[in-house]
């Protein structure tokens, strides 16, 4: 039997004993009346009131006659001072622990602790316990009390293990709120109303990836998962709405990296009467207001790159940057020289292989170094099948990106709105799609009948979760709560519940 089943063993026995004892080990309620933080923080007004805490116990040591033990919750810990003296004993009736049976208790344990708030001789904030009630008997030790923690990706597989060991990795996910926190309130200050857009879809657009797709058996029809909501968002703008956002998941059934997860959050936002300038300035605004709201700061470092939001963000000129830096012309060298360029670089290229994906590689290998914070601009008309093209040039688009750390965190543009153009580009993206580019977006007739009944002029913009990521410099898995892994069964769970790994499922299933 390996350690971690052993441990568990002896807790099951004590979990045994409990109810022997007339102790229900998981009872449906509480009576606490504080939270810790207000004990610690308002120590004098609270010292000598009668209260009630509650949270996990994670250690308790004994010196004989008396007992110390650390009661956390989630503002903060507070010292448990048992005296055996002062403990009321063992009392089935009020489901209390005596003295003489805390040793049923674990680390790890959740219990409710009724006493006076004290502080010890060495001046420790304290609570003197009169009565111990468990709340819930815990049958797995913390990761730290035993051994075979091999797992580098203990932290995702079981994320409610690792808020509990590092509340600092808790405090990131309550920063994460606010982020998304103040995204809804910049919006809502700036006139913006939230609605709801469908997560399934029959035709998905609005960005170049590769969908996800699935059954709904009520139709007996196939839909796809959502990539952005930017058809459905414009839908609105037809319908008369001015000034719409939303937040919520969207899905690309493509790579995971540092910087990409297939399942992420992201706001997206669509602003009649608006083009991509008054975005630009907007997003700029944005940004350095979420900075300044949830870290109180402007500067920071995401790996070895340095930015500053508050200073005056440079325009980097998408063509104009990869003749500069690469000697190649966009829009008159052959695919052949960009070819030679892409293998010149080191760059490796999968799957379909077109004149847009060795622009775009030869883009990405300058990105990776600009620190920004920039907007890159002028993209040209042929990699951009939903933005305005320029007025002084048609071959570029009204479109930009921001640049921060080497990678693009945002992007807008000023919305296409004529019907013909739009219908055009679809059906070469489409005719892309059916020569085997499937990330190359679908034709969405709907969407250009939509545009028929008129679309006033429009300016859309997204960014998603990565700029959190990016701000608090940590990679897309570790500033995500449940990021996706792929299933496995640990030996010691095989063992402990006598199960073994599931069959892969049926490539013919519902869901893909």
């Amino acid at each position: 039997m390996s350690r971690l089943a052993e441990m568990r063993q002896q807790r099951l026995e004590k979990l045994q004993r409990l109810r022997e004892m007339g102790i229900d080990p998981y009872p449906a309620e509480s009576h606490r009346t504080h939270q810790n933080g207000t004990i610690l923080n308002d120590f004098e007004k609270m010292d000598g009131q009668k209260v009630t805490l509650a949270g996990r116990l994670m250690s308790l040591r004994d010196h004989g006659h008396l007992m110390f033990g650390d009661l956390v919750d989630v503002t903060g810990k507070v010292q448990l001072y048992i005296k055996d003296d002062t403990l009321q004993p063992t009392n089935a009736e009020k489901q209390t622990l005596g003295f003489s049976d805390l040793g049923l208790l674990d680390s790890g344990d959740i219990i409710e602790a009724t006493g006076t708030v004290t502080k010890t001789q060495r001046g420790q904030i304290s609570l003197l316990a009169e009565t111990v009630r468990l709340l819930t008997k815990t049958l797995r030790p913390l990761p730290d009390q035993w051994e075979g923690v091999k797992d580098p990706e203990i932290k995702f597989r079981r994320r409610y293990v690792d808020l509990l060991i590092n509340p600092e990795r808790r405090q990131m996910f309550e920063r994460k709120a606010k982020f998304w926190e103040a995204n809804r309130r910049f919006m809502n200050e700036h006139g913006f109303i939230e609605v709801e857009t469908p997560v399934l879809e029959h035709v998905t657009g609005g960005a170049d990836a590769r969908p996800f797709t699935t059954h709904m058996n009520a139709l007996d029809q196939d839909f796809y998962l959502r990539i952005s909501t930017e058809l459905y968002q414009k839908r609105l703008i037809g319908g008369g709405f001015e000034k719409v956002f939303t937040v919520g998941p969207n899905f690309r059934n493509e790579g995971l990296s540092d910087e990409h997860l297939p399942e992420y959050y992201q706001i997206e936002w669509y602003w009649a009467y608006a083009d991509y300038r008054d975005n630009m300035q907007m997003v700029e605004e944005m940004i350095r207001y979420i900075a300044q709201t949830v870290y109180g700061k402007t500067v920071f470092t995401k790996n070895e790159h340095t930015f500053d939001l508050s200073q005056k963000w440079e325009e980097i000129s998408y063509p104009d940057i990869i003749r500069e830096r690469l000697g190649i012309d966009i829009f008159t060298d052959s695919d052949e020289e960009m070819q030679a360029k892409v293998k010149e670089l080191g760059i490796k290229l999968d799957g379909l292989i077109n004149r847009q994906r060795l622009i775009d590689n030869l883009w990405k290998s300058i990105r990776k170094t600009i620190s920004g914070p920039a907007f890159l601009v002028n993209e040209p008309k042929f990699m951009s099948p939903l933005a305005k093209s320029k007025l002084d040039n048609p071959d570029l688009t009204q479109r930009f990106h921001i640049i921060i750390a080497g990678s693009e965190l945002g992007n807008g543009y000023s919305e296409l709105n004529d019907p013909i153009d739009q219908l055009e580009r679809f059906q070469a993206q489409q005719a892309a799609r059916d020569s085997g580019d499937d990330e190359a977006q679908m034709l969405d007739v709907d969407f250009v009948e939509m545009l028929e009944y008129g679309m006033p002029p429009t300016s859309g913009y997204a960014h998603s979760e990565r700029l959190f990521w990016f701000l608090e410099n940590v990679t897309a898995r570790e500033g995500t709560l449940f990021p996706q892994l792929k299933f496995k069964l640990e030996e010691i769970t095989k063992e402990i519940y006598g199960i073994e790994e599931p069959k892969e499922p049926d490539a013919q299933s519902d869901t893909k």
